[in-house]
C-alpha cells in the first residue's frame, strides 16, 4: 500500500456554545457543565507532511503560537501511544481568534490527531482517539466526536443533537479572557438546575433556542463581562443589529442568530457598519458534521 506523504488544506472548525450551564462542582474542583456545542465554518487550516526521522515540528503560517502548543502535545501523545517512529511537519494557518471561547486550539489538536491517524496509517477507531483526546483537553473530544452535540459532565459525555441549519454573526473583541479566571470568579453561578432530564424536554428546549426563542444562558457571561467590559459592548453591538446575543464558552467572543430578514452572509460586516478597532467578526454557517468526520471509523 502506498503511504500518504502529505495532507493539505486540513480544516479545524471552531465551535459555539448555544448555551452553557454550570450545574455543580466535583470534589476535585472540576465544574460540571451542560451545554450544546455547534460546529461552524470559521476554521483554521492545517497542512501536514510525513517525516521519516520521527521529529514533530510545527510551522506557523500566520499568528505565532506558543512554542509547545496543544497541537504538538497531541501529536506527541499519539506518537507515543501508537509506538510509531514516524514524525511530521505541521503547518498551521491560524484563522480562528485565540482567547475567544471558540475552541480553536482544541480543534487544531483534534484535526492533528485525525490527520496523523491517516498520515501514519494507524487505522485507530474514533473511540480510541476520543480516549486519547480526553487526556489533552475538555473540548478535544467534541471535535473528534464530529457533530453537533449535547455536552455534559466536564466535557466527556457527548450525545448527538439534530438541529436545523443556522446562520450566526460572531464577533471577537480585542480583549481575550483566561478560562481559569472566569471559573474562579465569585460571580459565577454554580447551581443552575439541570435541564437535560428527558429527550422530550431536551428537544423542545433546543428547538426553541435554534428558532430564536430566548432559552437558557451562558453562566460564564456575567463574570466575563465584569472582568472584560468589551464582552458586554460586543453583546450590545450584536443585540442592536440582530435582536439577540450570547457569549460562547468562557469568552470573549459573542454571537447572534441571524434571521432571514437580516443582512445576507455576503454583505456583513460592511464598510458602513464597521467593527470597533481591534475587533474581528464574520457571519458563519453551522456545520452538521465535522469535515473530517469520515477520517476515523
Amino acid at each position: 500500500m502506498t503511504r500518504l506523504r502529505t495532507l493539505s488544506e486540513v480544516p479545524a472548525p471552531a465551535k459555539l456554545n448555544l448555551f452553557l450551564h454550570v450545574v455543580g462542582r466535583r470534589a476535585d474542583g472540576y465544574h460540571l457543565l451542560e451545554s450544546a456545542f455547534l460546529l461552524i465554518d470559521w476554521a483554521d487550516v492545517l497542512h501536514l507532511e510525513l517525516r521519516q526521522d520521527g521529529r514533530l515540528q510545527r510551522h506557523d503560517l500566520g499568528t505565532a503560537l506558543p512554542p509547545d502548543d496543544l497541537c504538538l502535545r497531541a501529536a506527541r501523545a499519539l506518537q507515543q501511544a501508537a509506538g510509531v517512529s514516524l514524525g511530521a511537519d505541521i503547518s498551521i494557518d491560524k484563522r480562528v481568534p485565540s482567547g475567544a471561547g471558540m475552541g480553536g486550539g482544541s480543534s487544531d489538536a483534534a484535526s492533528v490527531l485525525l490527520a496523523l491517524n491517516r498520515l501514519w496509517g494507524l487505522g485507530w477507531e474514533r473511540e480510541r482517539l476520543l480516549r486519547l483526546g480526553a487526556t489533552l483537553g475538555a473540548d478535544v473530544p467534541f471535535f473528534l466526536y464530529g457533530q453537533t452535540a449535547l455536552v455534559q459532565g466536564i466535557g466527556e459525555t457527548l450525545s448527538p443533537l439534530e438541529l436545523p441549519p443556522m446562520q450566526l454573526a460572531v464577533v471577537k473583541p480585542a480583549a481575550s479572557l483566561a478560562t481559569a479566571d472566569i471559573f474562579r470568579s465569585p460571580l459565577l453561578r454554580r447551581d443552575t438546575p439541570s435541564v437535560i432530564l428527558a429527550g422530550s424536554l431536551e428537544n423542545a428546549a433546543l428547538a426553541a433556542l435554534a428558532s430564536g426563542t430566548p432559552w437558557g444562558r451562558n453562566d460564564l457571561q456575567a463574570p466575563a463581562e465584569a472582568q472584560c467590559p468589551e464582552v458586554a459592548q460586543a453583546a450590545r453591538w450584536l443585540e442592536q443589529r440582530f435582536g439577540n446575543s450570547r457569549m460562547t464558552g468562557s469568552g470573549s467572543a459573542v454571537f447572534a442568530r441571524v434571521g432571514t430578514g437580516d443582512p445576507p452572509l455576503a454583505t456583513w460586516p460592511v464598510q458602513a457598519d464597521p467593527l470597533a478597532p481591534g475587533w474581528v467578526g464574520r457571519l458563519c454557517r453551522s456545520l452538521p458534521r465535522h469535515p473530517l468526520a469520515d477520517w476515523a471509523r
